[in-house]
């Protein structure tokens, strides 16, 4: 597959252009309705299916059903993602206004770290094939352990990652807008809704550990894998509007993300040496194995309430600023040789 630099360079220009304008978009807060994320859920997914037909009538059928098999298998791995967002936001009490501003900068670290991934795992395979053994290994065993795990869900409160940041980090105990920093009493302080971002993107990343193998087991073209991967991950923030409290109703979306982990760590396994399946056929097992899993879940709790935000603890670890303490923030940045912002006595000592 011979791709022009050119088309690299329009594709991640179109990527920032629709994050530009997403950002301006909702630039105020405020809490997304389920017809707004409905609506931006359908823009980026006509999107990404616009973006798989341009490549099957650019180069042919086979890399336009490798970029669809790796679209489904990123979105379908993506909804695991939305479900550990809802959980951490409901375990933070994060304001529903401000969310779409974490899930924005999140999604953007998302697609630097991807792409990060992508290029360090095309290098590792080019120079040494035989890690490809390890990549299907590896799946095979993330999605036993995933079938395994299906009924178990991420504790936000033992997350070491959390745990480095307030220790390290200089941090308030209040939601201050949607602000990540703040300066209170001459000292730059982080907010909550940062700290929240930083599990975000944590999460992401570990979450990245295993798609970025599995679409390499569907396909060996890296301008297909970042792009299937981009197109996916522009669409989690309206995905998340949209499915986040609904997620009581997957029960065997999870089980169903493991077998597609499975699959396609059969498939490697056996393309290396054995046999290639067919994308055709690898992309009808996976559209069957999800759309299985999500029939089922949704026939088996037919009857419970259709919308219902996860579990929240009884006494959330954070609170909402009060106006006063609004009111009386100091800029954020001061300029060199300014006093603003210092306490009186760090003042008079100037």
């Amino acid at each position: 597959m011979n791709v022009p630099l050119w088309m690299w360079f329009a594709v991640i220009g179109f990527i920032l252009l629709m994050l530009t304008v997403d950002l301006v978009a909702h630039r105020r807060a405020h809490v997304i309705s389920v017809r707004e994320a409905a609506a931006w859920s359908a823009v980026w997914v006509l999107f990404g299916v616009a973006f798989g037909g341009l490549i099957w009538i650019l180069y042919g059928a086979e890399f336009g059903q490798q970029y669809f098999a790796g679209y489904l298998i990123e979105k379908s791995l993506a909804v695991d993602n939305v479900f550990v967002w809802a959980i951490i936001f409901t375990f933070f009490a994060v304001p529903r206004e401000y969310q779409h501003r974490v899930l924005f900068f999140g999604v953007l670290g998302a697609l630097v770290f991807r792409g990060l991934f992508i290029a360090a795992g095309a290098a590792i395979i080019a120079s040494a094939g035989w890690v490809l053994y390890l990549f299907a290994a590896f799946l095979l065993f993330t999605g036993y352990r995933m079938l395994r795990q299906r009924d178990e869900h991420i504790n936000p409160a033992k997350s070491r990652a959390l745990q480095l940041f307030r220790r390290h980090v200089p941090m308030t105990d209040a939601f201050h807008g949607q602000r990540f920093l703040i300066r209170k009493n001459g000292a730059l302080l982080a907010t909550p809704l940062l700290a929240v971002l930083v599990l975000v993107e944590v999460t992401d990343i570990v979450f990245a550990v295993d798609s970025i193998p599995a679409i390499f087991a569907v396909t060996d073209e890296v301008f297909l894998v970042f792009t299937a991967n981009a197109f996916a991950i522009l669409g989690l923030r309206a995905m998340y509007f949209l499915l986040a409290d609904l997620i009581h109703r997957f029960v065997y979306l999870k089980a169903g993300l493991a077998l597609v982990l499975i699959w396609v760590g059969i498939k490697m396994a056996l393309k290396i040496d054995v046999y290639y399946i067919p994308t055709p056929v690898s992309l009808a097992v996976i559209t069957a194995i999800l759309g299985i899993s999500i029939g089922a879940s949704l026939l088996a709790t037919r009857r419970t309430d259709s919308r219902q935000e996860p579990p929240a603890p009884a006494v959330p670890p954070f609170r909402n600023a009060t106006a006063e303490e609004l009111n009386s923030l100091q800029p954020l940045w001061r300029r060199a040789g300014s006093h603003e912002g210092l306490p009186p006595a760090e003042k008079s000592m100037k």
